[in-house]
């Protein structure tokens, strides 16, 4: 969009924040001159956060409203060690985005102080309506925590029965163990009990794979209530989402998630290359394809691909789309490409027209 204002004629100042586990190092730059005002270190326990929000005050002007409209605060992993000073800073009065993805010259130097520089810089010439707004509001941060969480219980879950499977698989325990257990063999097996007639060795794999379907059976319990909890989070904030076939609990969760609140994504192409389904254009000469794009929220990709596939197996409409797709020669992986994008456009669609937003 041709003279859509860009920040360095917006703001008078950008501060860029390079954030690690222990401490986060900040850049003050001067959109004028594109010159280093200040650069600092603060360790990352509240009283370091706070002195260095004091810090961003102090030398950015005294905190009036109109001095906080001149400053943006572009902040490294906002979803993970930037979170605290994230929601600090956008607590103060100050627009919190999403540092760009740094853009390195081959043979320059990297330190705290460069990769802050960076993520300050990286917006110079960023339109306004390009700005990725760090996420907000309870909703979002508690999505996030469950889907966190969800994640380490299924991925725990997956090693506990490769484990239980590679030790059925070892010793003769009774079970058919040529495919992997299933959830009621799990079951049986949590409530076997040491026999006396067992070899020692035999003795330690039966406990060892008691102690294991245990854990197994837990963790799905555990499950169970993450998906409940989420369940009941998307109906309270837009249970119409639900409505859209192919989205369940988990799925529903990430989009509203990754859309956090209205001005977050600009437009329908936005939230597609946020979820990395947006198609990258390879042509040259003759030559004339899309290949497959690998950035973005990995996640949210993750989600739109449960979407797309539980739509060609269960969805007429789609299942009409692939059956003619099929027949133009395309493969099942670039049917699903497609799809993806498709998903991508609905649902913003959808979120845009209810006005989603965050308490």
């Amino acid at each position: 969009m041709t003279g859509a204002p860009i920040v360095a004629d917006t703001y008078l100042f950008v501060v860029g924040v390079d954030t690690h586990a222990a401490t986060h190092h900040y850049a003050i730059i001067d959109t004028r001159t594109g010159g280093i005002v200040d650069d600092a270190e603060f360790p990352t326990n509240t009283k370091g956060l706070l002195r260095a929000a004091a810090w961003v005050t102090r030398r950015t002007g005294e905190p009036t409203k109109g001095d906080l409209d001149r400053v943006l605060v572009s902040i490294e992993g906002t979803r993970s060690y930037g979170a605290q000073i994230a929601a600090l800073m956008a607590q103060a009065g100050y627009r919190v985005v999403d540092a760009p993805s740094p853009k390195r010259e081959r043979g320059t130097g990297k330190n705290d102080t460069i990769d802050a520089v960076v993520a300050a810089r990286g917006t110079l010439h960023k339109r306004l309506d390009q700005l990725a707004d760090a996420r907000a509001g309870d909703t979002s941060t508690t999505l996030q925590i469950l889907l966190t969480a969800r994640a380490a219980m299924t991925s725990e879950r997956t090693r506990m029965v490769n484990a239980l499977n590679a030790l059925l698989r070892t010793h003769a325990l009774g079970v058919d163990a040529r495919k992997k257990v299933n959830r009621p063999t799990i079951r049986v097996i949590a409530a076997w009990r040491v026999r006396k007639s067992d070899t020692l060795a035999l003795a330690t794999a039966r406990a060892e794979a008691i102690r294991l379907a245990t854990r197994v059976v837990a963790l799905d319990s555990e499950v169970d209530a993450n998906e409940q909890a989420l369940l009941e989070m998307v109906t309270d904030t837009h249970a119409s989402l639900l409505d859209l076939p192919g989205l369940g609990p988990t799925t529903a969760a990430v989009v509203l998630a990754a859309w956090s609140h209205p001005g977050r994504v600009r437009d329908e192409a936005a939230f597609a290359k946020l979820a990395g389904v947006s198609p990258l254009e390879v042509a040259s000469g003759n030559r004339h394809e899309h290949r497959l794009n690998r950035t973005g929220d990995r996640q949210l990709n993750s989600a739109f691909h449960t979407i797309a596939s539980s739509r060609m197996r269960h969805d007429e409409r789609t299942r009409d789309y692939v059956a003619r797709r099929t027949a133009q020669g395309l493969s099942k992986r670039r049917i699903r490409r497609c799809l993806k994008r498709y998903v991508a456009r609905e649902i913003y669609r959808h979120l845009a027209a209810e006005g989603v937003d965050n308490p």
